[in-house]
């Protein structure tokens, strides 16, 4: 029942280079073995089953599957988003979409819509298997990411299967996978890029370590090269097609990669004579050539997910530049560009300006305890109606968290800070850069509309700052065990293992009102706690 903190890696030589640097450097070892594999194996499959199983129900566009479905099929057809008639969704549902011969203005990128479209060039526009497949296969893919990267961050793949476990069964991340809607995409772009920076994180030590061992800095060309870095700007680009909210996730993710190479920097200049300011070579060796070929990567692979628009001519604000010559400087810019910049600006200025009542939105302060959820769908009905055999029934799906996991969460975050400020653990800060991004950015709105479904951009930090937590607790629990043998103690590990049991006996009895299925009045009203979830 014990596991191991943990286990031996190959290395690259490092010959002559002290071996409390390379300690320091390297970190704890950390190796995937074929059981933890197979483990992550079966936390897939089961995540995979939760978010397919009945996927085509309820049969009819939910929520602002509305909007993005069908642009999602305009995009694949005529590669940009269409104008729609009024209540075009019963022949949409048939499979006979009818829209406008007329661009429609959207303020979202394309790719969350492109990827959309792609479930539905598969199955079809008359079902929900089409509109929802690639949240679907987003969300499954994105429990597997997760494992991976709690098993990097905390060592060991124990941690990794229970962070599988807790995203695969929690109610807010299920039922995003089971819509139609942008943010699940976002929510794995995000997760993606995360996993190259720390891939990133680790590749750029070992240069380090090589370097060490030959004395020797590499030549500036050499620099350009950063495959991991060059990743996670390609998937920070595809995240900000999706939502233009991703720019926040951008910037704290380009200042954590800074600090971590500074870091990385400091340890070498700790440990060895006669090294430079690790700060100055940090932007000269690392961040200047990395930002050389990252920037314009970003650039291109955001601007080439326009390309439907670009490409074709009847795209809402295609033909303004056309329409609006420029002299001077302007003119050196082509159409297209001068169109997208005007195109960006409107769309900029009017998710700043967004403030319309809706019924279900929410302000960032009452997401900690989850305070207003979003309704998705709701259908009442009476005995003998649709299969009702109770007085009366409902079918609901409510973008409601796992309770017990996400008031973890909000007591996890305080674990995270003193773990930052007393023992400067970089995990701890990962996850703090994250929560700026995905929460706190949202506070410098205040009049803006807003949901509680936006927190899925973070919510794989959130339960990774439970389980960070759990492992602090743990190790105290462990402190003489580990000491000895390395080893977490067997009432720790069962504690762990006990508190996921309880998260997944909580999401079996929500799970009714997460996947729409019908159950007596009664036992809805039981599963709406607050009136506020109502």
């Amino acid at each position: 029942m014990s596991i191991t903190t943990t286990a031996p890696e190959r290395r690259r030589p490092t010959t002559g280079v002290p071996a409390r640097l390379r300690a320091r450097l390297s970190g704890d070892p950390v190796v995937f073995t074929r059981w933890g594999w197979a483990a992550f194996a079966v936390v897939t499959v089961v995540a995979g089953l939760l978010r397919f199983w009945n996927l085509d129900y309820p049969g009819r566009l939910i929520f602002d599957e509305t909007y993005y479905v069908k642009d999602g099929w305009a995009l694949w057809n005529f590669g940009h988003e269409m104008k729609w008639p009024e209540e075009p969704n019963p022949d949409f549902v048939a499979g006979n979409p009818q829209p406008l011969d007329e661009p429609g203005y959207v303020v979202h990128p394309p790719l969350g819509k492109w990827i959309i479209g792609a479930g539905m060039a598969i199955f079809g526009v008359d079902n929900g298997y089409g509109w929802r497949f690639s949240a679907a296969a987003a969300g499954t893919i994105m429990v597997f990411l997760f494992m991976i990267i709690v098993t990097r961050m905390l060592r060991a793949q124990f941690f990794g299967v229970l962070g599988g476990i807790l995203m695969a069964v929690d109610g807010h991340h299920l039922v995003l996978s089971r819509t139609g809607l942008l943010d699940i995409f976002l929510a794995l772009f995000v997760l993606a890029a995360f996993l190259a920076l720390l891939y990133d994180q680790r590749w750029h030590r070992q240069r380090l370590l090589q370097h060490a061992v030959s004395g020797q800095q590499p030549r500036f060309v050499a620099r350009l090269w950063r495959p991991w870095w060059l990743l996670a700007a390609v998937l920070l680009a595809c995240a900000t097609s999706v939502k233009l909210s991703a720019l926040a996730f951008v910037g704290m993710f380009c200042l954590l990669s800074l600090a971590w190479d500074w870091q990385g920097r400091r340890i070498l200049a700790q440990e060895l004579p006669d090294q430079p300011a690790p700060l100055r070579t940090t932007f000269l060796y690392d961040w200047f050539p990395a930002l050389l070929t990252a920037i314009p990567l970003y650039a291109v692979s955001y601007v080439a997910t326009w390309s439907g628009w670009i490409f074709g001519s009847g795209g809402y604000g295609r033909q303004w530049s056309a329409e609006h010559p420029s002299a001077g400087i302007g003119g050196l810019f082509p159409d297209w560009f001068r169109s997208l910049y005007r195109y960006h600006r409107e769309s900029t200025q009017f998710h700043a300006g967004l403030s319309s009542e809706h019924s279900y939105a929410s302000t960032p302060w009452t997401w900690w305890f989850m305070g207003r959820p979003t309704s998705f769908f709701y259908e009442g009905t009476k005995r003998g109606e649709d299969g009702c055999v109770h007085e009366s029934c409902s079918a609901a799906i409510t973008d409601l968290a796992n309770p017990m996991l996400w008031w973890a969460g909000a007591l996890a975050f305080l674990v995270v800070l003193f773990l930052a400020v007393a023992r400067n653990d970089w995990r701890a800060w990962a996850i703090i850069a994250a929560y700026i991004a995905g929460f706190f950015v949202w506070l410098a709105f205040p009049d803006r509309t807003m949901f509680f479904f936006y927190t899925i951009a973070y919510q794989p930090f959130l339960i990774l700052a439970v389980l960070l937590a759990l492992a602090w607790l743990m190790r105290l629990m462990s402190r003489r065990q580990l000491a000895l043998t390395g080893r977490y103690s067997r009432a720790a590990t069962l504690g762990a293992i006990g508190f996921v049991v309880a998260v997944v006996a909580v999401s079996a009895f929500f799970l009714p009102v997460w996947t729409g299925e019908q159950i007596n009045y009664d036992a809805w009203r039981a599963r709406m706690w607050f009136s506020s979830w109502i």
